[in-house]
């Protein structure tokens, strides 16, 4: 049992040292082909139509999906379903990547001169720059890898990561040819983790919370009615709709700690009048980031001054603001 559990360990990492070096060694394949690519796509007033068939087809989806998240506008064309009818979606202004290990297969051999007659430039993702799809291509990505991680060298395996990375590097490159800054990329994110860390406010959650506040004269039991009332564990104490402090559950604790009678004790003998806050109209993700630094679990909200309401790291969470 032990050494089939050190064969599969040793196996393991194998792979993913084959696959390590496979990537590493594309840098010696960035050439002018490949300055050439990024500033044609990057010109371009048409798409990326990007193809190819079996493993290829599937890197293809991904560097669509890739580059439509950063802004550069692209769509999958299956080779094989383009020589049977799908290759009327493209137009004269796209630009056709086909992704190929062995640049050899049938499919290939027939879209790739029906793309050269349509006018639309071609450019290579592919293993074997003296293949037939490379030689009808106008740019050539060299993709070639040593061998597979497979152990018999025929599953494709080290080929798939290199043709993925090739086109993580194109994106990337466009991505910042582009000038695509995170406000961009919040934009194509609208509805995960990602976009709400980069568009999410502290006003378009802590409206929901109710509002406790209590004013500098309050007596110490309506402090602690508002504080129960409101169920966010603290409130803040306003003057002129100000904010000139706050009182927590903590520090009613402290207090009943520290003094003997509580009946003359008013908001203003135990606020902190130097409470921790966050402006509306900052992140949401700024917010967590304070709460963490300073351990507390909630901040006062204000706007320009003015009291606006709490956040607390419970809305944050719920949010799946990490």
């Amino acid at each position: 049992m032990n050494k089939t559990i050190d064969k599969i360990i040793e196996l393991a990492k194998s792979t993913l040292n084959i696959e390590a070096d496979s990537v590493r060694n594309l840098q010696n394949h960035i050439n002018d082909d490949f300055v050439a690519c990024v500033k044609l796509i990057y010109e371009s007033k048409g798409r990326v139509v990007i193809t190819g068939v079996g493993k290829s087809a599937i890197i293809a989806q991904k560097i669509v999906s890739t580059m439509n998240s950063t802004g550069t506008p692209s769509i999958f064309m299956h080779a094989a379903d383009a020589i049977h009818g799908d290759l009327g979606t493209l137009q004269n202004d796209d630009i056709v990547i086909c992704i190929s290990k062995s640049g050899n297969t049938p499919e290939i051999k027939v879209l790739a001169p029906l793309l050269k007659v349509g006018g639309n430039k071609l450019i290579a993702l592919v293993g074997n720059v003296d293949s037939f799809l490379a030689q009808q291509s106008d740019y050539i990505l060299n993709c070639t890898v040593e061998k597979e991680a497979c152990p018999n060298n025929l599953a494709p395996t080290s080929s798939t990561t290199a043709q993925l990375a090739m086109g993580d590097a194109l994106a990337v490159c466009l991505l910042d040819y582009r000038g695509f800054s995170s406000k961009d990329f919040a934009k194509y994110h609208p509805g995960g983790t990602l976009g709400k860390k980069l568009y999410l406010k502290v006003s378009d959650i802590s409206f929901q919370n109710q509002l406790p506040q209590v004013k500098p004269n309050d007596s110490l039991k309506s402090v602690i009615l508002e504080i129960s009332s409101k169920r966010l564990g603290a409130t803040a104490v306003i003057d002129n709709n100000k904010l000139v402090g706050v009182i927590t559950d903590g520090d009613l604790r402290r207090m009943l700690e520290k003094v003997d009678s509580i009946a003359d004790l008013k908001a203003s003998d135990i606020m902190n009048k130097n409470p921790k806050n966050i402006e509306a109209e900052e992140l949401a993700i700024n917010a967590l980031q304070v709460l963490e630094k300073n351990n507390i679990t909630q901040l006062i909200v204000t706007e320009n001054g003015n009291y606006k309401g709490f956040v607390h790291l419970h809305d944050l969470l719920k949010e799946g603001i990490l």
